[in-house]
């Protein structure tokens, strides 16, 4: 066969690019990359269109898959915002025991509060007139008990140098006004110069303003001690009547689990016309108590909400992170978690 050989005339081949009749030019085309097609936007919309094409087709699928979505979303949110409560909670109180303000104090002294001191002196700390009492409180000689708590606890704690002395409770009465029997107590103490012993007790003498009732006295007091010591109590020593030894040193000391060889009661003597009426009134108390250890429930719990006719926010257990579980447990049987005297 012959060849033929094209001459300066003869038409060219076509251009592989693109061409321009026109102006007789080719066109160059920038090539398209071969990961256009994965841009973040058109792959979200390209599984979108997917998504809906499929929820379509199978509404009943879809309905469920969203459910359980926004379950996992609901449930991932509050576990990371009960984490952040915590961590910032344990956060706050991470502080070295020389920050403190009590931190070589070790043993908690603890005298429970019965009423409010109403009067504007205190030259009569011993008469009832001065003190703001309920009707079956109404008898010759009540007002002297509560001055004898107020000295046992101060005379206990000046024999122990590393005890820190606690009055406990809280603005009970709405007669009585906004103040707590607390600070009743502690301005009783004062105003009697701390029967003689204010220089060895009086800078360790604080208050817990915030019980409502017995078990609270001791739950609270043992949070406030940790609040200004950075630690919790070694020994507890409870100052009450001696017919409510059975209620705290039994009761409330078992429900929170501390050790019953650390626990100590000073119990003092009702007035004398009181008496039978007090241990009629303890036992009814106590079997309630039997049944509902914490408080948190049924006549218990109803007195409480009565004894805060300010309603004052409780701070604990803020101060005491290690207590929280403890704080929120509600139960006819002694906490089952772990605590950090036990």
């Amino acid at each position: 066969m012959n060849s033929f050989s094209f001459g300066s005339g003869s038409p060219k081949p076509y251009p592989k690019s693109d061409f321009d009749l026109e102006s007789g030019k080719s066109i160059k085309r920038s090539r398209k990359s071969k990961t256009a097609h994965l841009h973040p936007l058109r792959m979200i919309k390209s599984f979108g269109s997917r998504l809906h094409y499929h929820f379509k087709l199978h509404p009943f699928m879809g309905f469920f898959i969203s459910l359980s979505l926004g379950i996992s979303i609901l449930l991932i949110l509050s576990i990371y915002e009960s984490h952040y409560r915590t961590v910032n909670s344990y956060g706050k109180f991470d502080l070295g025991l020389d920050d403190y303000p009590f931190p070589k104090l070790q043993n908690l002294i603890m005298v429970a509060g019965h009423s409010i001191y109403t009067s504007s002196s205190c030259g009569k700390i011993e008469k009832e007139e001065s003190w703001y009492l309920e009707p079956y409180q109404k008898i010759a000689g009540q007002a002297a008990t509560f001055v004898t708590h107020i000295q046992e606890g101060i005379d206990i704690t000046a024999k122990d140098d590393s005890a820190l002395l606690l009055f406990s409770g809280g603005e009970t009465r709405k007669d009585a006004g906004p103040r707590s029997e607390a600070q009743s107590y502690w301005a009783v103490a004062d105003s009697k110069g701390w029967f003689g012993k204010e220089e060895s007790v009086k800078w360790r003498a604080l208050t817990e303003e915030h019980a409502r009732d017995s078990f609270e006295n001791l739950l609270f007091s043992i949070c406030r001690f940790r609040e200004l010591t950075g630690s919790y109590p070694k020994n507890i020593t409870v100052v009450s009547y001696d017919f409510k030894q059975e209620r705290f040193a039994n009761l409330h000391r078992s429900a929170i689990g501390f050790p019953e060889t650390r626990f100590f009661y000073a119990g003092t003597s009702a007035a004398s016309k009181a008496k039978a009426a007090a241990l009629k009134g303890e036992a009814l108390v106590r079997a309630q108590f039997q049944k509902d250890p914490f408080g948190c429930q049924s006549s218990l719990y109803h007195k409480k909400i009565r004894r805060d006719p300010f309603h004052r926010s409780i701070p604990y257990p803020n101060g005491c992170p290690e207590m929280q579980a403890l704080f929120r447990y509600c139960g006819p049987a002694p906490y089952p978690g772990s605590l950090p005297w036990a």
